[in-house]
């Protein structure tokens, strides 16, 4: 199923390597991110509960 990608073979499959990578580590990234905002807006939301 693999095109015949001749003597650019190595460019093009490096390239997509290193993109899939680069989208694994933004999607990684991001779900870090997002935990760590999760957090700060419980303890805020707890924060104003308990203030009134």
């Amino acid at each position: 199923m693999m095109p015949d990608l001749g003597k650019y073979a190595e460019a093009v499959l490096s390239s997509y390597a290193v993109s899939l990578a680069l989208l694994i580590v933004l999607v990684w990234l991001s779900l870090r991110r997002s935990a760590k905002v999760r957090k700060q807006l419980e303890d805020v939301e707890q924060k104003a509960r308990k203030h009134g």
